[in-house]
């Protein structure tokens, strides 16, 4: 959810607030190695001389690496300044996240440059996609210092375990331990009776701290410091059961609406199988080699506003991209909120793209149920194709956020 005043506030009395910033909700938001903790200050170590990575990197057209201080100047030089922000997303709120995965692989959507929005959701999407390259555009400052903390962990952690034990601040000890092939059931029953260690904890912020300055070169001051600590303080004191909050740290009447990372992570894809990017290897390992590739890029931005999108798509056109698909979530909806839906639209005009190119929507029930809505979930998923919500738009036809989700959709 963003404000649809980024750089001002919300007026209104208190509960027009937490439902106005409810309805503007943004939905925001594993290997083979063993790996031992021994205590602070030492790396989890990998024993088993496999390299993890090799495979992911057969999997796709594999693109040279973006040198660190390019990487750090594209997100310095991209960014807008930060927007407020009525939420926490430091994970997804959507459960239908999974429901277009087979419709992606239908469309043919693979390769080219990706463009996302939110934590979490978007590695999922990356692992299925596949593409070349990837932009992550946030109005909040806060959101991109939390993928750049997700890209220190891809670093320092080379399977699945690793990452979701350097997440949690949870070390991996014992016999009970799991295994190389564990299941994601197996990963998450483990990391949910295990408690947090501060002294863990300690070590992994102070080298994850170390990763973003020193290996990725972007530096961190003052509020950022800030804000890294917060967020991975979050994840240590709430682990699995971490989910979606408004700024005040609760959800009020909204209590348990929003699902928690378990169960996010828990979804299946429409053939029952898990479907999160920590469901198995492949997808970890692709992300993961992603990462180390610099191709995954956070930006601080909106969606409507005059420097992000269009620095990244004269950055695509450039170096020969064309955008295979645009995860919007539902900021669509703020936007129409906020009068600046037509600069989104101009913006999204100026990326190079082609007949194949996918925007990847969300609608929440806030208001009423999408037509497609499942059973169980408060959001939608949908793909509608880039061109025709650009002839829609030429045509007059989206006068509201309403028929924007309800014309030419295609289903999940």
């Amino acid at each position: 959810m963003h404000d649809p005043k980024p750089h001002g506030s919300i007026d209104g009395d208190p509960v027009h607030i937490v439902r106005r910033s409810l309805r503007l909700v943004l939905a925001f938001g594993l290997s083979s190695s063993v790996i031992l903790w021994s205590g602070p200050g030492e790396r989890l170590r990998d024993i088993s001389g496999v390299n993890t990575v090799a495979g992911a990197t057969r999997q796709a057209d594999r693109q040279p690496a973006i040198p660190a201080a390019e990487f750090a100047r594209i997100i310095q030089e991209f960014s807008e300044e930060g927007g407020y922000f009525w939420s926490e997303n430091l994970i997804s709120n959507e459960t239908s996240y999974l429901h277009i995965v087979p419709k992606l692989r239908e469309l043919g959507a693979s390769g080219g440059a990706y463009i996302g929005v939110g934590p979490e959701q978007n590695f999922t999407y990356i692992a299925k996609i596949k593409p070349q390259i990837a932009f992550i555009v946030d109005i909040r400052r806060q959101a991109i210092i939390q993928h750049l903390m997700f890209k220190a962990l891809f670093h320092l952690s080379t399977d699945r375990r690793q990452f979701l034990s350097r997440l949690l601040s949870k070390p991996l000890a014992g016999k009970d331990a799991p295994g190389a092939d564990a299941t994601l059931e197996r990963l998450l029953e483990y990391f949910a009776r295990t408690p947090s260690d501060p002294r863990f904890f300690a070590s992994n912020l102070a080298e994850i701290n170390s990763t973003i300055t020193h290996d990725f070169l972007v530096p961190l001051q003052g509020r950022d410091q800030e804000a890294l600590e917060h967020v991975y303080k979050s994840f240590r004191d709430e682990g699995l059961d971490i989910s979606f909050r408004l700024d005040n740290g609760g959800l009020g009447p909204w209590s348990g609406y929003f699902p928690t990372l378990k169960q996010l992570m828990s979804e299946k894809d429409p053939a029952g199988s898990p479907g999160n990017f920590l469901g198995n290897s492949s997808d970890y390992d692709f992300v993961r080699e992603m990462h180390e590739r610099n191709r995954i890029i956070p930006i601080v931005g909106d969606f409507g506003g005059p420097k992000a999108l269009v620095s990244i798509g004269n950055y695509l056109r450039k170096n020969g991209y064309s955008v295979t698909a645009f995860y919007c979530s539902n900021v669509e909806q703020y936007l129409f909120e906020s009068a600046s839906f037509t600069a989104f639209v101009e913006n999204v005009r100026k990326l190079p793209s082609s007949d194949g190119s996918l925007l990847i929507r969300t609608v929440f029930d806030i208001y009423r149920p999408h037509p497609l809505q499942k059973p169980g979930h408060h959001v939608t998923t949908l793909i509608q194709r880039l061109p025709q919500f650009l002839k829609d738009y030429d045509k007059g036809i989206f006068q509201d956020y309403w028929s924007l989700v309800t014309t030419d959709y295609i289903g999940n």
